[in-house]
Parts: structure tokens; C-alpha cells; sequence
């Protein structure tokens, strides 16, 4: 997996007051937890870009001072109206202790459904896995070129290897809607079901 090294500066003194200085300054207030005391450090807005604004999945190689840890992102706080990145919490990388992370789902081929004129509505773009650092995939990849017009791939369809998917079983990953002027895409299955019959 991917990392992105971010330079942080200590934060000292903590509190709204000191957090509303950091980002009037162009920094983002930060705390690491899960090591063996919460590191509080502030680092400037643009060097979150290729880990907040990113599909894909990256851990987070955090310097402050004489101490570098490896994280991920556990929560972010984005302004209601602007769209400001206002705090990120990160989780520390313990070997052996497993951790949340969104993976983000990656769909290969061309729906079945989507050839007969279904519309492909994608409802989970990420997956909360957990997992042990060093077992993280990359992405999950799903093939949805056998998905016909009604059906879904649910969290309960994905094969889970070394990590625990934390999304419901149930949930609906992706889906084909029946669009107006779709063609049946299952009329061969009930041909042969009435021969059969016969």
C-alpha cells in the first residue's frame, strides 16, 4: 500500500481556541492515537491532498520532531459550508494490532444488465475493513460482468482473505436498475425453464 510522508509541526498548546489560530495560519490540526500517548501536531492544508483527496487507500508516514510513526486516517472533519478540512484524527500502525480502514471498491468489466439497457448504480464506492497492518488490500475488486438487470453484489459476495469487511452482510455494494427500454437479459434462463417444465 501506498504511503504519504507528512512533515508536522508539535502542537503544544490544544484547544479550539489554539485549532482556529492553526487553520486561520493554512494548517490542519491533527492527533495520532494508539501509540503510547496521543501525538498532537498540525501540518500545512496541502500536504493532506494526496491522502484525503485520493480513491485510492494510503497510510500516512507522520514526522514530528525526532519521532516518525506510521498511521491511517480514523476520522475527518470537513467545514459544513466550505468544505475546509478542519481536524483528522490518524490511528498508529502497531504490528499486530488490527485497525479500521476504508478500502475503496473498484468495479471490473461490463455489466450484463448494462448491455441489455439496465442502469449500473453503484451504492458502496468504499468498504470499512479491519485488519492487522501488512494485510490491507490495496482495493476490492469486484467483476460485475455476469450482473443482470435486478440483481446486486451484496458485502456478503465479497471474498474476505486476511481482513474482516465491517460493512453489514447485506449491505448492497452495486446494483443494475431496469431502465425504460432495458430488453429482458433473462430470457434465456426462462426458455429453459419451460422446456424443462415440458
Amino acid at each position: 500500500m501506498k504511503s504519504v510522508e507528512i512533515q508536522g509541526n508539535v502542537r503544544t498548546e490544544v484547544g479550539s481556541k489554539y485549532a482556529k489560530a492553526e487553520r486561520k495560519a493554512g494548517n490542519v490540526p491533527c492527533v495520532v492515537y494508539g501509540g503510547e500517548a496521543p501525538i498532537h501536531f498540525s501540518a500545512p492544508t496541502l500536504a493532506f491532498k494526496g491522502l484525503v483527496y485520493t480513491a485510492e487507500a494510503k497510510t500516512a508516514k507522520i514526522t514530528v520532531g525526532d519521532a516518525t510513526v506510521e498511521a491511517v486516517i480514523q476520522d475527518i472533519q470537513f467545514h459544513p459550508v466550505t468544505d475546509q478540512l478542519m481536524h483528522i484524527d490518524f490511528i498508529q500502525l502497531v504490528e499486530g494490532k488490527p485497525v479500521t480502514m476504508d478500502i475503496p471498491v473498484v468495479l471490473n468489466g461490463q455489466a450484463r444488465g448494462v448491455l441489455a439497457g439496465g442502469k449500473l448504480k453503484t451504492i458502496l464506492r468504499k468498504l470499512s475493513v479491519r485488519a492487522v497492518p501488512g494485510q490491507f488490500p490495496e482495493s476490492i475488486e469486484l467483476d460485475i460482468t455476469g450482473l443482470r438487470i435486478g440483481k446486486s453484489i451484496r458485502v456478503s459476495d465479497v471474498p474476505a482473505e486476511g481482513f474482516e469487511i465491517l460493512n453489514a452482510d447485506t449491505a448492497v455494494i452495486v446494483t443494475v436498475k431496469k431502465a425504460r427500454g432495458a430488453v429482458d437479459d433473462n430470457d434465456d434462463e426462462e426458455e429453459e425453464g419451460e422446456a424443462a417444465a415440458e
